[in-house]
Formats: structure tokens, sequence, C-alpha cells
């Protein structure tokens, strides 16, 4: 039998101690940093909500329309807050099926909004300007939890 020429042979694996680390800590602070800049951006957006809705209520659209509507303008520019200055970088995923993730995401929100809109304005008698406040807070939540870890997942950097 003739030896395997070096250049055919399999590649050895680095044992785990040779590969790249990140620095300790450095997990915590870039979803530090995401959560504060993916914040900003909700801001703006959730500026963009609650403004519409505002309006809309006062132009006689339903409340549930409204918030339906408004939500949506909101996410449209958290999507571009997003890929703009949050998660650059970060985008494993072809265009098309980044904006699907996005969108359905988007619209797990939108359903949990209605929901606890629902519930803060029938079943607590809040306002629905007030109820926004709330439901603002859970749905920031859930959308950038799951943004970030479904759509917008940090590969390992090295040290």
């Amino acid at each position: 039998m003739s030896a395997v020429e070096p250049s055919l042979a399999r590649p050895r694996l680095a044992p785990l101690a040779a590969l790249p680390r990140r620095a300790p800590g450095s997990a915590a602070r870039l979803f530090a940093s995401d959560l504060f800049g993916y914040g900003l951006c909700s801001a703006a957006a959730l500026a963009l909500d609650w403004g519409l809705l505002v309006l809309l209520v006062k132009l006689g659209v339903n409340y549930l329309a409204a918030a339906g509507m408004s939500f949506m303008a909101g996410m449209a520019l958290a999507y571009a807050g997003s890929i703009l200055f949050v998660f650059r970088g970060r985008r494993a995923r072809r265009l098309r099926a980044e904006i699907a993730g996005f969108l359905a995401i988007g619209l797990a929100g939108l359903a949990l909004n209605q929901l606890l809109i629902f519930l803060f304005v029938h079943c607590g008698g809040l306002d629905v300007v007030l109820a926004k406040a709330p439901t603002a807070a859970f749905v920031f939540m859930f959308n950038f939890l799951l943004r970030r870890a479904l759509l917008f997942a940090s590969a390992p950097r090295p040290a």
C-alpha cells in the first residue's frame, strides 16, 4: 500500500484548546449592545406606532383596526433600523427569507399586541392610549428576543 499524500489526507480537527475563544463577557456585551440599539430603533418605531394609533382613533377608526395599522407601520421602521443600525453584518439569510422571518415574527407580535390591547381595554378598563404602554413593553421583548435568536444570531467571533 502506498502512503496517502498529505494534500489528500483527511484534515485533522484542531484540539478544543487550540480553537479561538471569545473574551469573557463578550456575549453579554454583544447582547447588551443589541438590546440598546434595538431599543433605540424600537423607540422610533413605537413613536410612529403610538402617534399613528392616536391619530387614527381621533379620526374615528376602530381602535383595534387602528392598532393593527399603526403596528405594521412601526414594524416597517423597526426592520429598516434593525438591518441598517443594529444587526448589520449578521444577516445569515437571503433577503427574502429574512424579510419573511421578520414579518412572521412581527405578525406574531401583532397578534400579541392585539390580544394585550383588547385585554387591557376590555378587561382592565384602560384607555387605549394607556393600554399601549404595557403592551409595547411585552411586544418589544418578544420581538427582540425572537428576531435576535432566529434571524440575526451572531456567529462566534474569534478573540
